[in-house]
């Protein structure tokens, strides 16, 4: 092992005072040729396997999941109206556009895996590894694959044409995740082709949804006439306007849309990966924001209002029903089913990643079995690690609950994330100088503060009571996602106290990190050590 002792924010990441290094990779190891540094360069270049091709798939896969399919029945009875919908569904993309926008800046100053994390340590440094103990928390004890299996096991029932209940339908979720484990686990290349191919497989059926809308639009709906949608006519009509409806519709926007920095938990694996992510990012969010619209048009133009109400959580195969009939309405259902599962492959690709990032940098215990890639060249312990809490949190809410509390508790704790994010960029911005902070890519100021004032609304306003008949849940209170998802983060709290606060008094010790490097695959681990204090004479 080649070992360098300090912080994390002395190596690899740009510190204040320093010049960030943007070089190409693959010309500092041609410069270090024959040196140990070149070697551990070389063998580290030789892991990176993710091309533009694959990181715009990673974040369709991501992002592209349930959401699209499930959520607008919710978002329609939240907001009342077609016409109030559809702005809800154009504000929630602004934000994600904006979002894209924050982590492609951090992304390309900061080109290694970990996403936020770093991002977060690397502006809020004080008190120490405070950050890394917080975001501990939302990384290990969220479940972020779990609300997609649970909509993957949904329409597979409806296209098997079975009743739903809890049990099957969160069995076959959990057959779900699993193999999505599995796949990850024993092979990264076929798991990234596999998304790949799910990836394609998602946008074929969001172009056969929005041809679909042009088809209904024309009047060529498989409904009676007097049953047919005019849902177009008085758009706004029954728009209820409710604080907590609006902000609840747009969390499951959010929720839709959720994945646009995925690319940023993998670029120690992509190629080249600053000019990697310039493409990808911009080029993947574009599109799903324009496709989004198009299929939430052809939603109100081939479903009545009232059925989609009704419908819930298949409301496209109403659609397909209404203009392709029912034997295409349960074929298209797997493809939705398909799309779900490409959306678990992506999530617990990244999540995975994060947790052996954890394990780097020493934060959790048994750091070595974490940060570790064996025994087939993949983060298999993070990858347990997160199908094990997605399993719990599937199972663990009431039948009608399940999706929306899943959903909501996602969403919730990164809105707090995502406004710490945008608050670190804002000070980079105000201190530029001091930090020197010029970045290959600028989000630019009025982007960053409209990310972060929208985060703002996004972590208060879910506490304003809901009026009658608006509550999302039918057996919880409306604020308990909240409350648990500032519980997640303020366990991470807990856990730094114990761990780098009061364990160090009590056994007169500090901690610090020694980055070490593997001499065989040049990958980076960081280890607390415990460094004994001086006793006073």
């Amino acid at each position: 092992m080649s070992k360098f002792t300090g912080s994390p924010a002395d190596h690899g990441v740009p510190g204040a005072g320093d010049s960030p290094d943007f070089k190409d990779p693959g010309a500092v190891a041609a410069s270090d040729e024959g040196s140990e540094v070149g070697q551990l360069q070389r063998a580290s270049e030789a892991k990176r396997q993710i091309g533009i091709v694959s990181a715009v798939f990673l974040i369709v896969n991501r992002v592209i999941g349930t959401g699209i399919f499930a959520t607008p029945g919710s978002i329609l009875k939240l907001s009342g109206s077609v016409g109030l919908s559809l702005f809800i569904w154009v504000a929630g993309m602004l934000i994600a556009l904006a979002g894209t926008a924050v982590y492609l800046e951090f992304g390309t100053a900061i080109p290694k895996n970990g996403g936020e994390k770093n991002y977060l340590e690397y502006v809020f440094r004080k008190p120490k590894f405070l950050t890394t103990g917080l975001y501990t928390g939302y990384v290990v004890l969220l479940g972020w694959a779990s609300g997609n299996s649970v909509v993957f096991g949904e329409y597979i029932l409806h296209a098997a044409n079975v009743p739903v209940d809890r049990w099957n339908q969160r069995g076959i979720g959990l057959a779900c995740i699993t193999a999505a484990f599995l796949i990850h686990a024993t092979s990264v290349k076929w798991g990234i082709r596999l998304q790949n191919l799910l990836g394609t497989i998602k946008v074929a059926i969001i172009l056969i949804i929005v041809v679909a809308g042009w088809v209904a639009l024309a009047g060529h709906v498989k409904l009676p006439e007097d049953e047919k949608p005019h849902n177009f006519t008085d758009a706004f009509e029954g728009t209820t306007g409710s604080a907590y409806g609006v902000v609840t519709a747009l969390y499951n926007v959010i929720w839709s849309y959720i994945g646009y920095s995925n690319a940023n938990y993998a670029l120690s694996e992509t190629r080249n990966p600053v000019r990697t992510l310039k493409i990808a990012a911009p080029l993947a969010i574009g599109v799903i924001s324009i496709l989004y619209m198009f299929v939430n048009i052809a939603y109100f133009a081939a479903v009545p209002k009232a059925e989609i109400l009704a419908a819930q959580r298949l409301v496209a195969a109403s659609l397909f029903r209404n203009v392709f009939g029912g034997t295409a309405e349960r074929a298209l259902s797997v493809f939705v089913a398909l799309s779900a599962f490409g959306n678990v492959l992506s999530v617990i690709f990244s999540q995975g990643r994060l947790v052996q990032e954890l394990g780097r940098e020493g934060i959790l215990p048994f750091s070595r079995f974490w940060a570790s890639n064996r025994p087939f060249n993949a983060p298999t312990a993070g990858l347990f690690e997160h199908w094990l809490v997605s399993i719990i949190i599937m199972l663990a809410p009431p039948p009608g609950d399940a999706y929306n509390f899943i959903l909501n508790l996602i969403s919730y704790p990164l809105a707090i994330i995502n406004t710490f994010v945008a608050l670190g960029l804002i000070y980079l911005y105000l201190n530029r100088k001091a930090w020197n902070w010029n970045p290959p890519i600028s989000a630019t100021l009025p982007v960053v503060t409209f990310f972060f004032l929208s985060n703002i609304y996004l972590v208060v306003a879910p506490f304003v009571p809901p009026e009658d008949g608006q509550n999302v849940y039918n057996d919880l209170p409306y604020w308990l996602h909240c409350v648990v998802g500032f519980g997640i983060i303020v366990a991470g709290g807990v856990y730094w106290v114990i761990w780098a606060v009061i364990m160090p008094k009590l056994g007169g010790y500090e901690l610090d990190r020694v980055t070490l490097y593997d001499d065989i695959d040049g990958w980076e681990r960081s280890v607390f050590v415990k460094k004994p204090l001086q006793k006073v004479q």
